[in-house]
């Protein structure tokens, strides 16, 4: 089996979600995945592994294609695929998870034990002639589930069909399960004759499920005032006067009251001695007089009045902006009764407008006689209280048959439906009862390849040797080492590790991985795995080793892999993708990709991606560091501050890589080799405070590393490429041709 492409990835990790591009080719027999530590290739390896184990993935959902078949992640436990994986949790599971444990044997047969060799070969022939009816049975178990589904969801299709509108509707959505559901109810109950319709009614149900449904009318919201109160506070206003030494002319004269209560105040408040209008004196005892005509008390009841009459103006203008539905809205059946209503309600309000009208200017002519009692002369007009509440009435009829027919429209689909399935019933029960009698005759044949198989791994268990894979595996051990003081030990149920004798209790990082990776090479040849048509991954198989090591492990990998039905290797180990690379460039069935993460709102994304050429042409990861910062320099804003987020650290270790060639003396003293350059000083500790800061931030959030920080990104790169093409014009140019005509 082979694994076409990961197709989709959601809350895997940093593959927060994920969807295998279009345009990206899918796996090949020899895969190679470059990425950085933190995009993502613990996360694929430990996916991978969960498939081995045949166990559901811990975190987040996955759809793996395999053989151009979706694999979900949680049906990992029935898949038969062959992988074999090798990551830290390898490490951790099978070389030391716990102390002292024993490492899980390799089982490679013997040369002994020949009846039992016989008689497992004789075994093997029938389960193999038994996996093949197995096959069968599956295939013509797929056959009759794809005959199943297809009737059912062509039988859903024409009844969705009939049936959907454009608005709300259960039938818009009608699927296969819904049709196989109904049928089986129906086929369980017996009585889909009950269901069946003649040409007249199927007719008539048609009719009435394509007729147009009206939109239900709100209610009006609204109360008429009470005219009795607003009489009775008029009348109490009317009859208030306002006692105090009145001024005749003023009395009778509303205009000159007001001028003269106006000019008063200013008088008063600038201790006037003289008329601020004619600039004459004062008459003695003007003022005084003027006060007692004006007191608080004619202040505060004209200010009363002025407030009824603001209450009353907001009481008419409530009136003036009810808006009354359309009748055009209602059923038709409803528009006399609506018009009668909708004409006295108008009435209504005209006349509730009217009165507060009068009432307005009633009040309004009683500030002119505040002194004195005005007798009222207006009674509360006589109104149908109840005239808002007999509109409603006819919108709560529209409403109600708006409900009704809901529901027979609704009744008439249902009908519709069930003569459609009960038509369709035999044809249904046919397909039904052979799908389940495939399935019976599949479970038959799997069950009796499983005892054939468990007859078998009996009998392998009995006859395993372990001494020979031992040595074999000290063997690669003393040659990958260079000393034979570690070794494995056979114990009955596996091996241990010693050191000079001894358990081994303390390994150095590199010593761990070597022998976890040999000892991974070595359960290669377990008789329970096919190499040439399994599946092996190696996740960062070099980790913690040396140069020297480093290329006596790709050796082992080389050696060992090389004809495996699949191969997956991931690193984020430049020296080791280098000779991967190399490796695979002189096969045909080989493929590149690289892994690249980003952040979106704030969290990592990781997405599968092409190779990025100059990593593939080129024997050097600079070629590919010194293209995403010139790219990154061009840009005219930073339109995307989260893009940004990583530059500091691409454009650092592109930094230090140009100045560990030009100044191999001072390596890994990035400020005292900017100090060496010829370039403005201002700029360069601008670009040694960015680098310097923003490389080493810790996490999203932090005021100094706050993304608004990194707006001024292109900026500094523009300085960084200035910096690098006055340091070296020549290999700055080249290196810009070489970009410019790979976008070409």
């Amino acid at each position: 089996m082979k694994l076409n492409r990961i197709s989709n990835l959601q809350g895997c990790g940093v593959f927060r979600s994920f969807f295998w591009p279009e345009e990206l080719p899918d796996f090949k027999q020899y895969n190679l995945i470059y990425g950085w530590n933190g995009t993502g290739k613990t996360t694929l390896s430990r996916l991978l592994r969960d498939l081995e184990l045949k166990r559901s993935p811990t975190l987040g959902n996955a759809v793996l294609r395999i053989d151009s078949s979706e694999v979900q992640s949680h049906n990992f436990s029935h898949s038969d695929v062959q992988v074999r994986v090798f990551n830290r949790d390898f490490i951790q599971e099978n070389i030391f998870p716990v102390e002292e444990r024993d490492i899980p044997p390799i089982f490679i047969l013997g040369a002994e034990n020949v009846k039992k060799q016989k008689e497992t070969e004789t075994l093997k022939k029938q389960l193999f002639k038994m996996k093949g009816e197995l096959e069968l049975a599956k295939e013509r178990e797929e056959v009759a589930k794809r005959d199943f589904n297809n009737f059912c969801r062509d039988r859903a299709k024409v009844i969705k069909d009939m049936l959907r509108v454009n608005s709300q509707n259960r039938y818009n959505n009608y699927d296969k399960s819904n049709f196989e559901t109904e049928a089986m109810n129906m086929a369980e109950a017996g009585d889909s004759t009950t269901h069946q319709l003649d040409e007249v009614e199927r007719g008539e149900l048609l009719l009435r499920c394509q007729s147009n449904l009206m939109q239900k009318v709100p209610l009006l919201d609204y109360s008429l005032p009470n005219f009795n109160v607003i009489v009775e506070s008029l009348s109490e206003l009317l009859t208030t006067t306002v006692v105090s030494e009145v001024i005749e002319v003023l009395r009778t004269d509303d205009e000159l009251t007001n001028w003269t209560r106006q000019g008063l105040a200013l008088h008063r408040d600038r201790n006037a001695e003289s008329c601020q209008f004619c600039e004459q004196p004062l008459p003695k005892g003007r003022i005084a007089k003027l006060e007692k005509h004006f007191t608080d008390q004619y202040d505060n009841f004209i200010q009363h009045i002025t407030q009824e009459i603001n209450r009353l103006n907001a009481i008419s203008q409530a009136a003036a902006n009810l808006r009354l539905p359309d009748k055009a809205r209602l059923y038709s059946n409803l528009t006399p009764e609506y018009e009668t209503q909708e004409t006295n309600l108008k009435e209504t309000l005209q006349s509730t407008q009217d009165f507060i009208d009068i009432v307005i200017q009633t009040l309004e002519n009683k500030k002119s006689r505040a002194f004195e009692k005005v007798n009222l002369e207006l009674q509360a007009p006589k109104m149908n209280a109840s005239v808002v509440e007999k509109l409603n009435v006819v919108i709560e009829k529209h409403n109600q048959a708006c409900n009704n027919f809901d529901s027979q429209v609704e009744d008439a689909r249902k009908r519709l439906a069930k003569d459609i399935i009960a038509a369709n019933l035999e044809e249904f029960t046919h397909y039904k009862n052979n799908e389940e009698d495939m399935i019976l005759d599949k479970e038959k044949k799997n069950q009796e390849v499983n005892r054939l198989s468990a007859e078998i791994e009996k009998l392998e268990t009995e006859i395993v040797e372990h001494r020979q894979p031992a040595e074999e595996l000290n063997g690669d051990l003393q040659n990958y080492l260079g000393h034979n003081e570690l070794c494995l030990k056979v114990k009955k149920t596996g091996y241990v590790m010693t050191r000079g004798g001894v358990s081994a209790k303390f390994l150095s990082e590199g010593e761990a991985t070597a022998i976890a990776l040999l000892y991974f090479l070595k359960s290669l040849k377990d008789r329970r795995f096919p190499v040439e048509s399994g599946i092996i991954v190696l996740d960062d198989p070099v980790s913690s080793l040396d140069a020297n090591a480093m290329f006596l492990a790709f050796s082992f990998i080389r050696e060992r892999t090389n004809k495996a039905g699949q191969l997956f290797i991931l690193t984020h180990n430049f020296s080791l993708f280098r000779q991967v690379r190399n490796w695979f460039r002189y096969l045909q069935s080989a493929r590149f990709y690289m892994l690249e993460s980003m952040l979106e709102d704030g969290v990592r994304n990781s997405t599968i991606q092409h190779l990025n050429p100059l990593l593939e042409k080129y024997n050097s990861e600079y070629h590919y560091l010194f293209a995403k910062i010139y790219k990154a320099s061009k840009e005219k804003s930073s339109s995307n501050l989260e893009e940004n987020y990583v530059l500091p650290n691409i454009a650092r270790r592109m930094l230090e890589a140009f100045l560990a060639f030009r100044m191999p003396q001072m390596q890994d003293k990035l400020w005292q080799q900017l100090k060496k350059i010829q370039f403005d000083e201002s700029k360069k500790i601008r670009i040694y405070r960015f680098l310097n800061t923003h490389s080493h931030s810790a996490a999203v959030g932090e005021s100094e590393h706050g993304l608004s920080a990194l707006n001024e990104g292109p900026s500094v790169l523009k300085d960084l490429m200035k910096m690098m093409e006055s340091e070296d014009s020549k290999h700055f140019l080249a290196m810009k041709e070489l970009i410019d005509n790979q976008d070409n």
